[in-house]
């Protein structure tokens, strides 16, 4: 059995949207890292996204029995296309139709030039796979995002897209899935310690 530890990135205050734009973490609130690094096991594989704002917040939660793997560009977000960097109300004036089919009913509709949901799922599901194989009966502390969190989440629970997007994801927050050959167990979603 396998346990994920998934850990969104510390906040960007950004008020758009953002994907693969790689925009900082902040990362300046220590009594919440310290409180989300005591509650994720010390002996541990660690990994994150290969944007800076995760592959950042897994910096803080490094410690010398945590092996850290290289950044996985499969854990990135979504990838918004031509609506990263857009506020979501330019969004949905410019494209009204195709904004409310990516968020309403996702799945293979994608934002010009970006990603369907699932696209970004098969992507993550693939490094999920992989890892899982490498280090089976082990504990992993993936640092991404909140569409990837959310594809392993509706993964995991077996439910629609649709469904997965009414879960919150806080940042520096922590979601547990636990991984078997006979089945995926959600243990808690948007734990703040």
């Amino acid at each position: 059995m396998t346990t994920w530890h998934w850990v969104r990135h510390g906040p960007t205050h950004e008020k758009t949207l953002v994907g693969w734009r790689d925009v900082p973490a902040d990362l300046s609130d220590h009594a919440q890292i310290a409180r989300l690094n005591a509650h994720l096991p010390r002996d541990a594989i660690l990994v994150s996204s290969d944007l800076i704002r995760a592959a950042a917040t897994a910096d803080v939660l490094a410690h010398p029995q945590r092996q850290r793997l290289p950044h996985d560009e499969k854990l990135r977000e979504m990838d918004f296309g031509e609506w990263d960097g857009m506020h979501a109300r330019d969004v949905s004036e410019q494209h009204p139709e195709l904004s409310r089919a990516y968020w309403s009913t996702p799945g293979d509709v994608a934002p010009p030039q970006g990603e369907s949901w699932n696209a970004a799922a098969r992507r993550v599901n693939a490094a999920v796979d992989r890892l899982n194989a490498l280090y089976p009966d082990e504990h992993i502390i993936a640092v991404a995002h909140f569409g990837v969190i959310l594809t392993q989440i509706q993964r995991a629970l077996n439910i629609s897209a649709h469904a997965a997007f009414a879960h919150k994801i806080d940042n520096l927050s922590a979601t547990q899935i636990t991984v078997s050959q006979a089945q995926w167990d959600v243990t808690h979603i948007n734990h703040s310690p």
